[in-house]
C-alpha cells in the first residue's frame, strides 16, 4: 500500500500529434481559366490568367478528407490561403469545413472562393447527401465594410449556406447549412472555367499557331517597310539630281541674263 509521503509517478502530458492527414501534399492537378473581368475599383485589372487546382483525398473508417488548393505560377502564397478542406467525421455523421481562420482567396474577386465551395459540395454529396454541416465562425476581417460583407454573404447565399448571428455572442456570425443536400454545386462559369488536359492541349495549339500566323503577318509588314525604305531611297536620290539639275538651270540662266 503506497504511503503519503511516497510521491506518485509524475505523468507527462503527452502534446496532441498533427492529424496524419493534416500535411498531404496534392496528388491530383487540373487546370483553371479566370476569366477576364472589368476593373474593378478594389483590386484594380483583372485579366486573363490560368491557375493549377491541385486535390488529395483520403477516407477512412471514422473521417474522410478532401483539400483543394490553388496555386498561382510564380506567386508564392502562405500555406493556408487559396486552401479548402471538408473533413467527414462519419461516427458523427456530419461535415467540417477548413481551415479554421477561414478561407482565404488570392486573387479576389475572380469567382475563386465561390468555385472551391462548389467543388467541396459535389464531392460531400456524392456519398453524404444527409451527413449534417458543422456550424462555420466567419472571420471578422470578411466583414470589415459593408460592401465586403454584402459580396461575402452574396457568394455564401448563392452556394446554399445562410449567416447567422451567434447566439451568444452578437459579433461573431456563423455559416450555416442544415444538411449536405442544401449545399449547390454550381458555380459562375463566366469568371472560372476548368480546364481538362485535352483543353489545355487544344488551348496551347491555338496560341501557337496564332504565334505563327502573327509572326507571318510582321514577317510580310517588315518586307513590306522594306520595300518601302527602297522606294524612299531611290526617290530622295531623283528628288536631289532634280533640285541639282533645278539650281544648275538657274544658274546658268542667270549667267546668260548677266551677259
Amino acid at each position: 500500500m503506497e504511503t503519503p509521503d511516497q510521491a506518485s509517478p509524475a505523468v507527462e502530458a503527452v502534446p496532441n500529434e498533427p492529424h496524419p492527414w493534416a500535411s498531404l501534399p496534392p496528388e491530383r492537378f487540373q487546370l483553371l481559366r479566370l476569366m477576364p473581368q472589368p476593373a474593378d475599383r478594389r483590386v484594380g485589372v483583372r485579366p486573363l490568367r490560368f491557375v493549377q487546382l491541385g486535390l488529395v483525398e483520403r477516407h477512412g473508417d471514422e473521417e474522410s478528407l478532401l483539400r483543394l488548393t490553388v496555386q498561382i505560377p510564380g506567386q508564392l502564397l502562405h500555406r493556408e490561403v487559396n486552401v479548402l478542406e471538408v473533413w467527414v467525421d462519419h461516427r458523427l455523421g456530419e461535415i467540417r469545413l477548413g481551415p479554421e481562420r477561414g478561407l482565404q482567396i488570392e486573387p479576389e474577386e475572380r469567382g475563386l472562393g465561390r468555385f472551391l465551395l462548389a467543388r467541396a459540395a459535389a464531392w460531400a454529396r456524392l456519398r453524404w447527401n444527409h451527413y449534417r454541416v458543422q456550424d462555420l465562425p466567419l472571420a471578422r476581417r470578411d466583414a470589415l465594410d459593408e460592401d465586403s460583407r454584402k459580396r461575402r454573404d452574396h457568394v455564401l447565399g448563392a452556394q446554399g449556406f445562410t449567416v447567422e448571428t451567434a447566439a451568444d455572442d452578437e459579433r461573431q456570425q456563423l455559416c450555416r447549412a442544415a444538411r449536405v443536400s442544401q449545399l449547390r454545386e454550381d458555380w459562375n462559369t463566366d469568371k472560372v472555367q476548368l480546364l481538362s488536359l485535352l483543353d489545355g492541349a487544344t488551348l496551347l495549339e491555338q496560341c501557337d499557331r496564332l504565334i505563327d500566323e502573327r509572326d507571318a503577318s510582321l514577317r510580310q509588314l517588315e518586307d513590306r517597310i522594306a520595300l518601302y525604305r527602297r522606294d524612299d531611297i531611290s526617290l530622295r536620290f531623283a528628288i536631289g539630281c532634280l533640285a541639282v539639275f533645278c539650281l544648275f538651270q538657274a544658274a546658268l540662266l542667270i549667267w546668260m541674263a548677266l551677259r
